[in-house]
């Protein structure tokens, strides 16, 4: 397979990209993470930017994420807002796994917050949908479908009975 070709190509799988736990505020439109490719306070910085930032892009679609190489002394990471604002945020000295938890906390939808946005996504309001607690019972109330055969038996030839049946 091409796409796991490459440094730790697992972080190219859908499983992994999923398993993602920071879903950006909606506000959010700009995330920028800022570190030095050395120094031992960077060693955080740069696992995060290496396993973490694929999922934070996938998990947030409409946010821009930058990465900024060997332009300053510590690193941060800096989030701009849609209405003009910025949030800086010292992840100096910190591990991959605490600049998640913090930033999570930070500007990360909460947990109560994904649960309501899981259930509008799976709403039952779709005009597609048929069957129990949606709009149609059954697929034969759709103009141009088949009606049920509980009500109109099924022409013989779309009956297996018949169609298989030796002559």
């Amino acid at each position: 397979m091409p796409f796991m070709k490459g440094r730790e190509p697992i972080r190219r799988t859908l499983k992994y990209l999923n398993a993602g736990k920071l879903v950006l505020k909606d506000k959010v439109r700009i995330f920028s993470v800022n570190y030095n490719t050395y120094g031992d306070h960077h060693a955080g910085a740069r696992d995060f930017v290496f396993w973490n930032i694929p999922q934070v892009q996938f998990k947030n679609p409409e946010v821009q994420v930058l990465t900024m190489k060997n332009m300053t002394p510590s690193p941060f990471v800096r989030c701009y807002f849609d209405d003009g604002r910025d949030m800086l945020i010292d992840i100096d000295s910190r591990n991959k796994d605490e600049i998640i938890a913090h930033l999570v906390q930070v500007v990360g939808k909460t947990r109560e917050q994904l649960d309501a946005e899981a259930r509008l996504k799976e709403s039952k309001d779709n005009p597609a949908n048929f069957g129990y607690g949606c709009d149609r019972h059954c697929i034969c109330e759709i103009p141009g479908q088949i009606p049920c055969p509980g009500t109109v038996p099924l022409p013989e030839q779309m009956r297996g009975k018949f169609k298989f049946a030796p002559k």
